[in-house]
């Protein structure tokens, strides 16, 4: 018959190689899973446990919840949550004393939340995991029947155990939460800086104009020459205003020089400046714009459209930031940032000897790309409102809503005119508006019968009546049937009709409801 007294010295010796190597291991780790992981191995190969769970207190919560475990499926361990004081888990979390279940199909209140005892006969051990005299979690084993003066021992050594790996848990925890801290940190600067990249007077939230505001914040401190392109009417004096107001010169001048606008016998007295008497009509001294502009931005939009004789002179411009006024001998410095835009293909026009070559490496320093409408279909609807509410206030006029219709004749269209178009559309709709809604009859004819639409949803001038009372009263149906999430009886009422007469009236002019679900 094995001697106690050696049995007890074995165990003991065990228990202190345990403790040892779980220290070790505590030292080391620093993922809270990994450490359970290790904790529960050597557990489970020294003393036969079953299963084995660590459960945490969630931070700023009173919900325990499974960290990790030994014995239990993902989907079990997934379902082991308990409050505070709820079940033998939170009991022992909430009070902090350790609890001994001989046997858990006696014992009322042990929930097993995990579903994965089945009745099984087994004692369960719970101690509490404290750090400064705090709970922060709870430990728990399952192992086979004993005598209470065994479960009893192995309450003390877990106990042991958890008080060991409470300022290891703690601290693991508190570098997870820094970590956590840190990349909410870097979230709310990240969306910090990409509204610094947005400029307030640039509506747009697509891939592309995104792209745009990060090309703004990255030069506009420079006194880099910058090339804007883009078609007409997509904006490129709104992107100029925003690199000058995100530059050093926002307190400076912006002077802004259409190029395409003007004559080519005035675009270098525009430019430059004239003396008094230098042709015909000077009857003084006039400063030009880049006189004007000393300290802040010129901008010369259509910089395409220049004579090759105004190129030479401001290639000089560029390459000294020098010149003389038209008639004069005096050479003025300027301190100036140069910013141009052209929708012109100024690779064509140099290949055409139209365009300098030296003069576009001038000028294509830092390109911006302006994209079209068309291709940024996402901030249709952002500009849409955006014009809505300031012609709104500028008429003086109430807009709610655009109708279902006008919607999908506006992400239909092409727009040629771009942003512009746009704009003049909405202004258009605003005016002609008379209750408060925009459909798609207050559209100008051009949107209402693009070919994108594959569809003439109000027909042209000139169409036949019944044609024309068709798409009007199906534009009023969809209309009513989007805004009641397609319910016939609902929107039968707002029309003052019956839901037969609507049920006729979908089904004659090829409307689903489901749709507007």
């Amino acid at each position: 018959m094995p001697d106690p007294a050696a049995v007890d010295l074995d165990r003991a010796n065990m228990e202190l190689e345990t403790l040892y190597r779980i220290s070790q291991t505590s030292a080391h780790e620093v993922d809270v899973q990994h450490l359970m992981n290790d904790v529960l191995d050597i557990l489970e190969m020294r003393f036969g446990m079953w299963r084995g769970t660590l459960t945490l207190l969630r931070p700023d919560t009173d919900i325990l919840a499974i960290e990790a475990s030994r014995g239990l499926s993902r989907e079990e361990q997934s379902r082991g949550e308990y409050r505070l004081g709820e079940g033998i888990t939170g009991r022992v979390a909430q009070t902090g004393r350790t609890a001994i279940i001989p046997d858990i199909t006696k014992d009322p209140h042990f929930l097993d939340r995990t579903m994965s005892r089945q009745a099984s006969q087994v004692a369960f051990i719970c101690v509490p995991i404290k750090h400064q005299n705090r709970t922060i979690g709870a430990m728990s084993i399952d192992r086979p029947l004993a005598p209470q003066e065994s479960l009893q021992r192995d309450a003390v050594f877990l106990k042991l155990i958890a008080d060991v790996l409470a300022e290891s848990v703690f601290r693991i925890r508190a570098q997870m939460e820094e970590r956590r801290n840190l990349v909410e940190e870097n979230r709310r600067l990240k969306l910090q800086l990409d509204d610094r990249y947005h400029p307030a007077n640039i509506i747009g939230n697509c891939a592309s104009m995104r792209q745009v505001y990060q090309q703004i914040a990255q030069v506009a401190d420079s006194p880099a020459t910058v090339l804007i392109r883009g078609e007409s009417g997509t904006g490129k004096e709104l992107i100029a205003r925003a690199l000058h107001s995100s530059s050093p010169r926002r307190n400076g001048p912006m002077i802004t020089v259409n190029c395409a606008a003007l004559p080519d016998s005035l675009v270098e007295s525009e430019l430059f400046g004239h003396e008094k008497g230098a042709f015909t009509g000077a009857s003084m001294q006039r400063k030009g714009r880049f006189e004007l502009a000393h300290g802040g931005t010129l901008f010369l939009d259509e910089i395409g459209d220049i004579s090759p004789a105004v190129q030479v002179r401001l290639l000089r411009v560029l390459q000294e930031r020098a010149f003389e006024r038209v008639g004069g001998q005096e050479t003025i410095m300027v301190n100036v940032r140069i910013i141009t835009a052209t929708s012109r293909n100024l690779e064509a026009a140099m290949a055409e000897e139209r365009f300098r070559e030296d003069l576009y490496y001038r000028l294509n320093v830092f390109p911006i790309h302006v994209p079209p409408l068309r291709e940024r279909r996402a901030d249709i609807m952002l500009l849409a409102d955006h014009f809505i509410k300031q012609y709104s206030q500028a008429y003086q006029r109430k807009v709610v809503r655009i109708s279902t219709a006008a919607i999908n004749m506006m992400m239909a269209y092409h727009w040629p005119g771009n942003v512009r178009e746009l704009e003049n559309c909405i202004e258009r709709a605003v005016l002609t508006t008379s209750d408060q809604v925009i459909h798609g009859y207050n559209l100008p004819p051009s949107l209402q019968t693009s070919e994108q639409t594959h569809t003439a949803i109000i027909p042209e001038e000139g169409g036949s009546l019944k044609g024309m009372l068709e798409a009007y009263e199906r534009e009023i149906v969809i209309d009513a049937l989007k805004k009641h999430r397609g319910k016939m009886t609902v929107t039968a009422r707002e029309l003052r009709t019956t839901p037969r007469v609507i049920g006729y009236a979908v089904k004659r002019l090829g409307i689903d409801p489901a749709e507007y679900r």
